[in-house]
């Protein structure tokens, strides 16, 4: 198994099937720490520094306490209109990215502009992790998201995979790469217009990844195990950021999942992850169900964070 000391986490298309269970193995072993809200001084020497060009709340916020619960520092910016790449001067990724190197040991990374973390990587010196790239991938959340079906299901291996919402987002294309390392199927449920792209489904094909595309969630619900959401309704990813409006849509019910759907017709043991934020598609109900998932999912993801950056810094092999 190749080391990932000094490497750059950009896409799930380069991660192999044992690789997968090493990270998940060590944030085991760091689960503890973050359980009980103590730091370690593992990285006690080590500088994260969070370049997100596109707002975010879980990713930057788990990353960083990530960092701090391993000892190390943070520093970065969260908004690049505070910075010279996002006012008058338009700075470079190049540029931007050979100075960056210079104040922190690992970059993580969130851009508008598919692709931005890749060549941000391309001219830094330092491991550069991709945290959401326009339409691209989102590999921290997805390992995070996988994290979380492996402790609960025991395996990820055998499962049947509904996936909800758009298929152009992030989210979708790191874990329909992810799922051509697994005995997995994945049931695709998507209006016509945010469906599997062509050019990503022959990749997907050349991957030998399972998948069916299925008109509405309550015709495949009943044979899933895992229920993965994400919104039909949403902001474009290609811009920095998309102001609230008061003429935001409603998702419609062929891909809501509701506490009525699941109690008719899902499986009693089947579990229902969310990246998060949401909007209708999953009302706020199906908390208190015994299938949510998504707030566990949320706490994972400081403790898969906190294993990327413990390997990709060197501090465990």
């Amino acid at each position: 198994m190749r080391s990932f000391q000094g490497r750059d986490i950009l896409s799930l298309r380069d991660v192999e099937r044992e690789e997968y269970f090493r990270i998940f193995a060590v944030a085991e072993e760091l689960r503890p720490h973050a359980e009980s809200r103590r730091n370690t001084d593992l990285l006690r020497h080590k500088t994260l520094l969070t370049a997100f060009y596109q707002p975010s709340t879980r990713t930057r916020l788990s990353t960083e306490a990530a960092m701090h619960r391993l000892g190390g520092h943070v520093l970065g910016f969260s908004d690049a209109k505070m910075t010279r790449a996002g006012d008058f001067y338009q700075e470079s990724l190049k540029d931007t990215a050979r100075m960056l190197e210079y104040y922190g040991d690992v970059i993580a990374m969130r851009h508008h502009q598919q692709g931005a973390p890749e060549e941000t990587a391309r001219w830094s010196s330092v491991p550069v992790i991709n945290c959401g790239d326009g339409w691209g991938e989102h590999p921290t959340q997805v390992l995070t998201d996988l994290y979380t079906i492996w402790r609960e299901r025991g395996t990820l291996d055998g499962l049947r995979v509904l996936c909800v919402g758009d298929m152009r987002m992030r989210t979708m294309h790191s874990l329909l790469y992810a799922a051509s390392q697994f005995d997995m199927e994945a049931m695709v449920v998507a209006p016509p217009d945010m469906s599997l792209l062509d050019d990503f489904t022959a990749e997907l094909d050349e991957r030998n990844v399972t998948y069916r595309a299925v008109e509405s969630v309550e015709a495949c619900i009943a044979d899933a195990d895992v229920i993965y959401v994400e919104p039909v309704v949403q902001a474009d990813y290609t811009q920095a950021r998309v102001e609230a409006t008061q003429e935001r849509g409603r998702t419609p019910a062929a891909y809501r999942v509701t506490r009525e759907l699941l109690r008719e017709k899902a499986r009693r043991d089947a579990i229902i992850l969310h990246s998060l934020p949401r909007m209708d598609e999953l009302p706020t109900d199906v908390d208190a169900t015994r299938h949510a998932r998504y707030w566990v999912e949320a706490a994972n993801g400081v403790v898969l964070r906190m294993a990327l950056l413990a390997l990709v810094l060197g501090a465990v092999e």
